[in-house]
């Protein structure tokens, strides 16, 4: 295992998943909202995304964890495994609420710094959410399906399976779980 792609919708837990990956494997962990967000909640614009994504994705080693979804194939491509957080929405709901709650005023380890948790954000994020929920999901969906065969895919729905998954992390081989 060299490059791991984790994806899965917001609140589903990559970027906790990717930084526990990263401990146990020694592998650098790259947060997509590290590329997404500059400094005081920047957007960055698509293409620069795009460089940057490509620019990791071309590395020999990494854990990328999140969307930029226009460079998925470049990267499923790369990835010797890929990783698909399925949770309900409900659960990352109350997720998100959850950190924004317990992080207010400060930035998460997966954001620039200066990108302070703030409750006003939290119901146009919600918006966000919720229109793609399906869609997001579905494009999740398509990119599991459609992954080469050199690359292996989990697929992890609950704290359960991601405890099974990195309980066997360092083991020849890792149990996908069963739905």
């Amino acid at each position: 295992m060299q490059r791991v792609m984790i994806v899965g919708q917001p609140g589903s837990g990559k970027s906790t998943l990717a930084r526990e990956l990263g401990q146990r494997t020694g592998l650098p962990v790259v947060h997509i909202d590290t590329i997404h967000w500059q400094p005081g909640w920047i957007e960055r614009s698509p293409e620069e995304k795009t460089r940057l994504c490509l620019d990791v994705e071309a590395q020999d080693r990494w854990i990328f964890e999140g969307g930029h979804s226009a460079t998925w194939d470049n990267r499923v491509a790369r990835a010797d495994l890929l990783i698909w957080i399925d949770r309900s929405a409900t659960l990352r709901f109350l997720r998100v609420l959850r950190r924004t709650l317990l992080q207010r005023g400060q930035s998460r380890p997966d954001l620039p710094e200066n990108c302070p948790e703030m409750l006003a954000n939290l119901p146009e994020f919600f918006r966000f959410m919720w229109r793609t929920k399906n869609s997001a999901r579905e494009k999740m969906q398509q990119l599991v399906a459609t992954a080469p065969s050199t690359c292996r895919v989990v697929c992890l729905r609950s704290n359960r399976d991601i405890g099974m998954f990195l309980a066997n992390i360092g083991s020849s081989t890792v149990p996908v779980p069963q739905d």
